[in-house]
């Protein structure tokens, strides 16, 4: 049976004593702050491992979001989370009046929204150019772009 890796954002940091309890039911490697941890998940399918996932330590653990840790193969991450029962309700009425399961309505409304932030970040970047081309040449903004990406904190040295 195939492994996959799966990314669990939590609410809250995990004491020491948490993040003990929950690797005594599966392995999982915390960051720094144990904010954030790492599974791999015997299961036929993605989806299947990020059920399965949530019902072993969903009782463990304060769980924000589940996430498949590579794209499939036409570059998607699955999502698993679980709403409150309240926002599930309202969830579920607005994709049936919009004629569509829930799944499908929610996946439409998320790619939408990144599809605003991606053009809004692009809007916001273009202004910012023009601004600085204002006041220098584009090839003093160049220098110093690619003097700042250099000296960047992670940045590969030159």
């Amino acid at each position: 049976m195939p492994h996959h890796a799966l990314d669990i954002t939590l609410t809250r940091p995990l004491t020491p004593a948490e993040l003990h309890q929950a690797t005594r039911t599966m392995p999982l490697a915390a960051n720094h702050d144990a904010s954030h941890l790492l599974a791999l998940v015997p299961a036929k399918t993605p989806s299947k491992a990020l059920n399965r996932l949530r019902h072993q330590i969903s009782s463990l653990l304060p769980i924000d979001v589940i996430t498949t840790h590579y794209p499939d193969p036409s570059g998607q991450i699955l999502l698993n989370v679980d709403f409150p029962p309240a926002t599930h309700a309202a969830l579920q009425a607005t994709a049936d009046s919009a004629g569509q399961p829930l799944r499908l309505y929610l996946q439409q409304a998320l790619q939408q929204a990144l599809a605003r932030h991606t053009s809004a970040e692009a809007d916001r970047l273009d202004r910012a150019v023009q601004h600085l081309l204002a006041g220098t040449t584009a090839p003093h903004l160049l220098t110093a772009i690619g003097r700042a990406l250099t000296h960047a904190p992670g940045a590969a040295p030159c």
